[in-house]
């Protein structure tokens, strides 16, 4: 057999545009748990209390198959992936800007061993670098998918729409708060997405790398899977903290200025939280979070790992 025929795109553009497909499939697959994720994150929300008018109607407490079916019920079962679309493109920018990322500090930045291992704390720090890059690359659209995933909440609640779709969320956002207003709250979505790849990124590499060297298990789809359950689970418990915090910034309601109205920075938000709603607050959501992460993390790595296969480029 000749040599397998190269690509004519760049080897860096190519990971690009996998790493991008892999993200929308696990994407859509698993899109209604982060909607249900994120309605659970600004339930009981305490800075909100001083902006409710005393006898407005309070929202009622709901667990994560409640609120899941509450939205079937109440909204329709398409609205699940209300905010999907945005989500897409933020996957697009995010994912194939991170696994991008990753590649060139692991092969020409921090660089493996002479014995071709790449130690932990390296995945680490490459894993908590490229995923805050590629999350302030897409910030811009996590704030929207945040705002449109709270439409269908604000019409049961009798307030009127706050966007009407992505275009117009992206122009009534800069309308408001001007370019500089697509990247609110980035401090703690880049903080998330830091200790997010920290997690998947570091824990998929290292547990891969440490299968293949020290068991019999070949690089193969069990070997993937078996990489991503690890990283599944330490992705969603290091970065849901930060995802809370994240989303109750970007879904606050802001003046004419576009200030804040319930928070003035990350940390005033981490901090009435905590004080209003106890330390657990910052884990609400964290099992549609785990859930969602799971497959998604297992479906990224299972398509990633064989696209690339498929399309001539060496294992991740």
């Amino acid at each position: 057999m000749g040599p397998e025929p190269e690509s004519s795109l760049d080897p860096r553009v190519s990971k690009f545009l996998l790493s991008a497909f892999a993200a929308t499939v696990a994407e859509l697959v698993t899109f209604p748990l982060d909607l249900t994720k994120t309605r659970l994150q600004v339930q009981g929300e305490a800075g909100l209390g001083k902006h409710v008018k005393t006898g407005a109607t309070r929202a009622v407490h709901r667990g994560m198959l409640s609120t899941a079916v509450g939205i079937v019920r109440e909204e329709g079962p398409l609205k699940l992936w209300q905010g999907a679309t945005p989500a897409i493109y933020r996957h697009i920018v995010y994912s194939g800007g991170r696994m991008v990322a990753y590649e060139q500090l692991r092969e020409s930045v921090l660089r493996r061993s002479e014995d071709g291992s790449f130690s932990v704390w390296k995945a680490a720090v490459g894993g908590m670098v490229s995923g805050a890059f590629g999350q302030f690359l897409a910030s811009p659209t996590d704030l929207v998918k945040v705002q449109m995933q709270m439409e269908g909440r604000r019409r049961l609640e009798g307030k009127p729409p706050r966007v009407r779709g992505v275009y117009h969320a992206f122009v009534k956002i800069i309308s408001e708060g001007g370019i500089r207003g697509l990247w609110a709250g980035w401090v703690p979505n880049v903080q998330r997405a830091a200790l997010v790849n920290l997690g998947d990124l570091a824990t998929y590499d290292s547990v891969k790398h440490l299968l293949l060297r020290h068991t019999s298990i070949g690089d193969n789809w069990i070997c993937h899977g078996m990489a991503s359950t690890c990283s599944g689970l330490v992705a969603a418990t290091m970065g849901t903290p930060a995802d809370v915090v994240k989303t109750r910034i970007m879904n606050q309601p802001r003046d004419s200025n576009g200030r804040g109205l319930l928070y003035k920075s990350s940390i005033d938000c981490l901090v009435q939280s905590v004080k209003g709603e106890g330390f657990l607050s910052l884990y609400k959501g964290f099992l549609p979070t785990w859930l969602r992460m799971a497959p998604w993390s297992m479906t990224f790595w299972l398509t990633y790992e064989q696209i690339r296969r498929v399309g001539g480029i060496s294992s991740f």
